[in-house]
Parts: structure tokens; sequence; C-alpha cells
């Protein structure tokens, strides 16, 4: 029937090889529609399109199907006004023809689809989604004229869009949110002009739907070509610029991508993420609150980043986030931040640790009970991080455990930790021991610390580690300035109960070395059991560490600190037992040593004259100190130095003092170590001759001077706790 509507030659020619013949054929299947349309015969025309679709179209022959879509867009054109009661049919063939093998077939295709819309524009958006579709794939098509024609239709297609009022932009959304991912640049391009031009429209809410298509948008900053990443940051930058302008954004959805392209190996991809994160700190306000953990996650990296530009927007933004006050009741996550601060600071950039320590101690500040809940999740890392290699990171470090530890529970926890850390790792207290306990005495009660150090170190189990605890313990509070009121406060130990208290305490623990015991007894003032301590000890006690902690506390009498006990020296009559216990030590120190010349030299500079009140007492010999007890007033006992008393019973007891307790206790302490070293000898740690000797020590029942309440007299110098003259 159809055949006899048209013309058998122009069927011919409508399949010809050659162009022209193929267009004049066309043109005469125009003029029969049209005719046909003005005598309103609508099934005639449904029999001609078929005939087109079937016949030529579906032809196995690619010439027919070049002939068949000419022909249908003859026909739309000849339809005109009508063509709307058809274009299904008349549509559908030539989208097909869009994946069709032959190329020419495929421009034919483009052609043809581009005279239809001309004709048909508005009615034309039903098919919208699958010309989209095509035109996608077409974008990236091999062969370049075919990319011609696809994109004169797709310009087409745009106008068409842009004054249309069906357009529906929930229904492209999810097509152009699928095709995002794809990496042809031609595609690309083509999917960032379309929403560039969409934004573009009026009626068209593009921001609202940005969510869907934004990764994508990012994903574009990172191609290859300068000009795809030129047009998608375009795109992004409008887009940023309408945020700021729109009282209503869905920043939610937009910071969970954002904070995932912050990561992004790529350089501007970070820096346009973290610009974009920037606005949205500001813009945002209480809508971002579930999503600070995720923002600061994406920031404190950006802070060490090695491009400036990031760095300065991350450190800006870090600011203006931890200035934002939020409530946990609001849906501020205390824990979530945590636990990202938390693994910062394991981040091998100082500046991003040091920026999650503050955002740590700006949590405690804040929401102190809530961080305190989930301290121990925290804590261990917290302690892990006073080993860092940064100086400024521990300090900060111990700035948060300060905060931390204003309360008694935590402080004692703190300080348990510490002394495990130190036990686990010496290293972290031969560097760094100094530097935290300093800083801890600072930011805490300097004497708390040392009380409660003292009580953990007296029990401990490890007796080599409690030595060397004490010893490092000792050297701060006898050099840094920062414990300048505890040794004040140590050297009153004689006429201040305080001094008293402290004194004590700290002698439970600094029993587990002898210099340490010595050095405090020197700082207290206790010089008369400084030097029952050194007379105490035996030979197993002095070997290469106690020599090389005794020559450090021989340069120590030569500093500043004990400039007071060096001036004591002046009032040789007044200070015997000062002059005792370093003429004791002097005896214990190798002669060819450093140290024996330098306190040898000291103690030649004691004035043969005692200065004693208005009485001034010369000695005849060239040893001040061989004469120096025979000018103490006979029936006279000296219980310290400084102070003659008459009363023997007090003696050992001195402003509520007891040494001869405090003597036992070194006692024991010094025997535990003994035992100890001992044992390790008998394992194997030391010399089978060390081990011998130390039998023979245990063996022999050494027994140590408890007292030395009797002074020397001028009938005999020798008595228990003395220096034999």
């Amino acid at each position: 029937m159809a055949d006899a509507v048209i013309p058998a030659a122009v069927l011919r020619n409508l399949s010809d090889k050659l162009y022209e013949k193929r267009k004049n054929a066309a043109l005469e299947v125009e003029g029969i529609v049209k005719s046909l349309a003005a005598a309103g015969d609508h099934e005639k025309i449904s029999m001609v399109i078929n005939l087109l679709t079937y016949e030529f179209i579906s032809s196995v022959q690619a010439n027919h199907r070049k002939g068949g879509l000419i022909g249908l867009a003859a026909a739309t054109v000849g339809l005109t006004t009508e063509a709307a009661q058809h274009l299904n049919q008349i549509v559908e063939p030539v989208l097909d023809s869009f994946g069709d093998p032959d190329s020419r077939v495929r421009y034919y295709a483009c052609e043809a689809l581009y005279n239809i819309a001309k004709v048909v524009r508005g009615d034309f958006i039903v098919f919208f989604n699958r010309i989209f579709d095509a035109l996608c794939k077409l974008s990236a098509d091999s062969d370049p004229n075919v990319q011609s024609a696809a994109h004169l239709l797709d310009r087409l297609v745009k106008d068409i869009v842009t004054e249309s009022d069906q357009f529906s932009i929930e229904e492209f959304i999810p097509l152009l949110r699928e095709r995002m991912n794809v990496l042809n640049p031609y595609v690309r391009q083509f999917l960032v002009g379309w929403i560039t031009v969409l934004d573009s429209v009026p009626d068209i809410d593009m921001l609202g739907f940005l969510p869907d298509f934004l990764d994508g948008l990012f994903n574009m900053l990172s191609d290859s070509s300068h000009e795809i990443r030129q047009q998608a940051d375009s795109a992004l930058s409008e887009f940023l610029q309408e945020i700021k302008n729109s009282p209503s954004v869905d920043y939610g959805r937009m910071a969970e991508i954002l904070v995932q392209r912050a990561a992004s190996v790529d350089e501007f991809t970070r820096l346009t993420a973290i610009t974009w994160i920037n606005e949205f700190v500001k813009l945002g306000g209480e809508q971002l609150v579930p999503y600070y953990a995720d923002i600061l996650g994406a920031i404190l990296p950006c802070i060490s980043d090695k491009e400036e530009k990031i760095r300065v927007v991350a450190r800006e933004t870090n600011e203006e986030l931890r200035a934002i006050k939020a409530d946990p009741a609001e849906g501020f996550d205390v824990a979530a931040i945590l636990s990202i601060a938390k693994r910062q600071l394991s981040s091998e950039w100082e500046a991003t640790r040091i920026e999650a320590l503050h955002w740590i101690s700006t949590l405690l500040n804040g929401y102190r009970i809530e961080v305190l809940s989930f301290l121990n999740d925290i804590f261990d890392t917290l302690l892990k991080a006073l080993s860092d290699p940064s100086d400024e990171v521990v300090l900060l470090v111990l700035e948060v455990h300060a905060c931390i530890a204003k309360d008694q529970q935590h402080f004692r926890q703190l300080v348990v930790f510490l002394v495990h850390n130190f036990r686990n790792d010496h290293s972290l207290l031969e560097k760094r021991g100094a530097l935290i306990i300093r800083r801890l005495c600072v930011l805490l009660d300097a004497e708390r610390i040392y009380r409660e150090l003292s009580t953990i170190l007296e029990g401990e189990a490890d007796l080599d580690f409690a030595s060397i605890m004490v010893q490092a313990l000792n050297l701060i509070l006898l050099t840094s300035s920062e414990l300048a009121e505890l040794r004040d406060l140590l050297k009153q130990s004689l006429v201040n109960s305080a001094g008293k208290d402290l004194f004590v305490s700290l002698y439970a623990s600094w029993c587990h070395s002898p210099e340490a015991i010595i050095s405090l007894c020197l700082l207290a003032q206790t010089y008369q059991h400084a030097s029952t301590v050194i007379q105490s000890l035996v030979e197993e006690d002095i070997n290469v560490k106690f020599l090389v902690q005794l020559d450090k506390l021989i340069r120590l009498l030569e500093t500043p600190i004990f400039a007071y006990l060096r001036l004591q020296l002046l009032e040789p009559g007044r200070y015997t037992w000062l002059l005792k216990a370093l003429y004791g030590l002097l005896m214990l120190l190798p002669q060819q040593s450093a140290s024996f010349k330098m306190l040898r030299t000291r103690l030649k500079t004691v004035p043969s004259y005692s200065f004693s009140g208005d009485q001034v007492k010369r000695t005849s010999s060239g040893n001040p100190y061989s004469q120096i007890l025979h000018h103490i007033p006979c029936g006279s006992q000296i219980s310290e130095d400084g102070d003659v008393n008459q009363d023997v019973g007090t003696s050992n007891l001195h402003n509520g003092i007891n040494f001869t307790s405090r003597l036992h206790q070194f006692a024991q302490m010094q025997r535990q170590h003994r035992m100890h070293a001992k044992v390790q000898a008998q394992s194997g740690n030391s010399s089978a001759s060390s081990s011998k000797d130390v039998q023979r020590s245990e063996e022999s029942g050494h027994r140590l001077p408890l007292g030395n309440s009797e002074p020397p007299s001028r009938s005999s110098r020798k008595g228990p706790g003395q220096l034999q003259l």
C-alpha cells in the first residue's frame, strides 16, 4: 500500500549510493507526506513511516539505512505541526541507528534527528533521556565527522531544553549521576557542558541536586586535559557562589564528598575541596554539627600539606571549626572527634600532631565530663605521644595530661602509667625524662608529683629500674630551675614540718640509690645522717655505677645550687658533720679521678679559722679538720651541724625525723639490691668472681651502723658511723 503512495522510482533513488539522488528522493517523500497531512490521511502517513523504517532502516544495506533516515527526516518536515502524532514512530528508529556499526549511518542518524528536532522543538522533550544517553555515547565516537554532527545536534537539544517548560530535572539527574564517573575526556566535556547549561536556566534547580554529581565534578579536576580541568573548576566555582547566596543548602551530603576529596592525591583537587570545606564551615553552622568529626579528619592532614595554599586554608578552617560552640545534645559527637584526634596523633607530620593535641585540649576545656568518659580510649595513645620526636608535641601532650590530672584519680593514673612507660622504655627516660618531669612539675604541683613518684617507686619490684629512676629524679631535683621551691623546702627539713614531711616522703624511694640518699641529705642539711649513710656502705655498693653517680654529685657540689653548702665550710667548727661527710666521699673516690682532685681542692680551701660568734679559733695544724673536734666543749653532743644540744636523747630524733629508723630503711633497701645483684650474678649476668664476692659479703653478716650519737672524744677517735682520722 505504501508502495502505491511512494513511486517506485523514488524508492530506488532513496537507496541509491549517490547522495544527490537520495536527497532528491527525500524531497519527493516530503512533498507526498505534506499532501497526505493536508488531506488528514494519517493512516497512509503511518504506512509511509513504517515503510521507511522496516524496508530501509532495518535493511542490511548501508545505503538503504541512510536513505531511510533521510526519508524519516523529510517526512517529519512534511508533517510540520502534525508531526507530534507520529513522533514516537519516527524518533525510535532514528535513535536505534545511533548504534549502527557504519559510521556514515550514525552520521546520517545525527543529521536526521537534528532536522526532526528543528521541526518538533518542545515535543521533542519526551525523548530527552534517550537522546541524552545517545549523545553521550556519540560524543566519544571514533569518527570525527560523527562527533561533529553530534555536537551540532547537542547544541540544538540544549536550546530546546532551555526554552522548554516540560523538561524534568528529577528524571534527568539519575542519568547524569550514572555518567559522571566516565573517564573518557569527550564524555566529560559533554557532561560539564550540560551541567553548566542547565544551571544557567532559572527554572531548573541544579543546586538542589548538586550532591548527586558533585563527586563527579571533583573527579574531573584531576583530568589530564587542561580544558576539562578548567571547565570543571569553572562549574564548581559557579556552584560555590550560588551556595553562598542560597538560603537553603544541603551541606551534609556534600560535606561527606568534600571530606573524601580533601585526601586526593591531586593537589588541585585537595585545594578546591579544602576551599569548599572552609566556606561550608563558615556558612553551614548547625547543619554541619553531625559532620564535625569527618571535617576535622579532612582538615588535620591538610595542615601539613606540601602546598602552602592548602596549608593556609586548612589552618584557617581549623580555627573556624574550633571556635564554633556546639552542644552534644544537638549531635556534636565528642567521641568521634576524640577518635579523629587520636588517629592524627600517629601522623608523620608534626604540625598535624600538634593540632590534634590542641583539639583534645579544647575538648577537655569545653566538654571535660564527656572527654573523661572516653579517657580509656585515648590514654594509651597520649602516653605513647610522650615519646614523640618533637619537643613541642611532648610539651603539648604534657599540658593535656596535666589538664586530665586535675582530678586525683586521674593524677594517680597518669603518674602510674608514666612510670610504667619509663620502665618499659628506658630510652624515653633517658631522652625525655627530664623534660617530662620538669614540665609536669610546672603544670601540676611539683611536690605532689615528687611525692606520688616516690610512693610508686618505693614498692617498685624492678630494682634496677627503681635505682635508675630515682637517680634521674634526684638529678632533676638538684638541677632544674622549676624545682627551686622544692629544694628550698627540703633545706628546711630540720626546722620546718612541711620540709620534714617531704624529706621523709622522698627518703623511702631515694633508698634505691646511695648517691641519691647522700644528695638528699646534703640538700636537706642532715649532714650527720649523710655521714652515717656514707660509712654504712659496704664493698659491694662501691662499684662502677656508684662511682659514676658519685662523680656527678661531686661536680654538682661545685654548682650554684650548692653554694650555701660551700659557704657553710667557712664554719668548720659548726658544720663538723658536713666536713666529715665530704671527707667520707673523698675517701670513696679513686685518687687519680678528676672528681677526687676536685673535692680535695675544695676541702683544702676550708679555712684554718673556725668562726663562731665573736670568737675566732685558729688551729695549729695544716689540716683544719683534724683539730675541729678538739674545740667542741666537753660533754656536748652534736645532733646535726650547727645545733649543739646538751640532751643526748635527741641526737637521733630531730624535728620529728627518726634518723635511726631512716637508716634501717636504707640498710634494708640496699640489702635487697645486693641480694638482687647476687641472683643476677648466679644466673650468669655477672662474672663468677663477682658472684663469690657477693656471697661472702652476705655470709659475713656485715652490720650497718644504726646510729652515731657518740661524738669523737680526745681519748678515742673511733666510733660507729664515724670516719677514722
